[in-house]
């Protein structure tokens, strides 16, 4: 989208907003997004407006502000640019992005379905992509398996050739995770690894190191505890040594080590993590602080201590009715029941 006119104040709060992204300040690129935005308002210069609030979501996004980002992308849906299937569905996958941050995942696979029937041409492959990668993702965290595998095969069928490699590798992903989900766990571990072949560590860094501790939560939910799921743990971990991390990246990687410690039958060494997670509920959606609770109620009662079991196990089913997972807070009654 190309901007009309663009004024000295304009100019300067937007290459400081995209220079704080890119140093991964994104709380204050997302305060200069705003600003710039504002300036263009008054400019009269609403291609720059839309631009640059759209920008400003997207770093809202990434500081893990999942609310305010979607209010603020729920602004542009209705904006008289976004006419176009593309812009459309670009704030769609934003919002489903958003929603499923905010642990609403009923919300975020609605958003990301109106995204991918808004796009279908051609022309529209990379969005394409992205909007079924939300809906495959949300429809997985929500405990909905069989319909997250049926639009992972749909996605299949989309990417081709001409989509991005990194892209590409996140299709790859997402198709493995709803395999692994949906205990297809062959079929998990194949898209894993061209997940892992498509996406380039020294291109982005970021992106590696979130791949790999994916990866390896997906394989310890299907009990893989081998040499490549240790070996995921480890990349994610060194990556994050080099980069730094969010603070949700960082708890997710000390819950894969307590999940890994519960395999290898280290449950004191787990219960440790995983308490540590598990109090800490601001860090974390509420979908992965049901997963994390879970697992401490089961290490607890690995451990015998019923009582601790109970409670945690109780805290997870509540987390992923919160989530709007009840399949998973089921199971976690089931747990929940087992040791009554």
């Amino acid at each position: 989208m190309q901007q009309n006119s663009v004024s000295p104040q304009y100019v300067a709060a937007e290459l400081l907003a995209r220079e704080q992204w890119a140093n991964h300040d994104f709380g204050n690129a997302a305060s200069n997004a705003r600003s710039a935005a504002e300036i263009a308002m008054t400019d009269g210069d609403p291609e720059a407006w839309w631009n640059m609030t759209f920008f400003q979501a997207e770093c809202l996004l990434a500081s893990g502000e999942f609310e305010q980002c979607a209010l603020i992308a729920a602004q542009l849906v209705s904006a008289p640019l976004v006419g176009g299937g593309q812009l459309q569905a670009r704030v769609r996958i934003m919002l489903s992005k958003a929603w499923q941050g905010a642990g609403l995942l009923e919300r975020a696979a609605d958003e990301a379905r109106e995204a991918a029937e808004l796009v279908t041409d051609e022309a529209d492959i990379e969005i394409n992509v992205t909007a079924r990668l939300a809906l495959v993702a949300a429809l997985g965290e929500s405990g909905k398996m069989d319909e997250a595998w049926a639009e992972s095969l749909i996605l299949a069928d989309v990417i081709s050739a001409e989509v991005d490699d990194q892209l590409l590798g996140k299709a790859y992903w997402a198709i493995g995770n709803a395999a692994f989900l949906s205990g297809r766990v062959d079929d998990g571990l194949l898209y894993h690894d061209l997940a892992a072949s498509t996406f380039s560590p020294a291109r982005n860094l970021h992106v590696w190191a979130k791949f790999n501790s994916a990866s390896a939560a997906m394989r310890l939910a299907a009990e893989v505890a081998d040499a490549s799921t240790l070996r995921c743990i480890e990349r994610a971990e060194l990556a994050t040594d080099v980069i730094g991390g969010s603070e949700e990246g960082v708890l997710l990687q000390k819950l894969n080590r307590g999940h890994w410690n519960y395999l290898a039958g280290d449950w004191a060494g787990a219960v440790e993590l995983l308490g540590e997670i598990c109090c800490d509920a601001e860090g974390l959606p509420p979908q992965t602080l049901g997963e994390a609770c879970l697992l401490l109620g089961r290490a607890n009662a690995a451990m015998g201590d019923l009582e601790a079991a109970q409670e945690n196990l109780q805290k997870a089913a509540d987390q992923f009715e919160a989530a709007g997972a009840p399949q998973r807070a089921d199971q976690a009654r089931e747990y929940l029941a087992a040791e009554a």
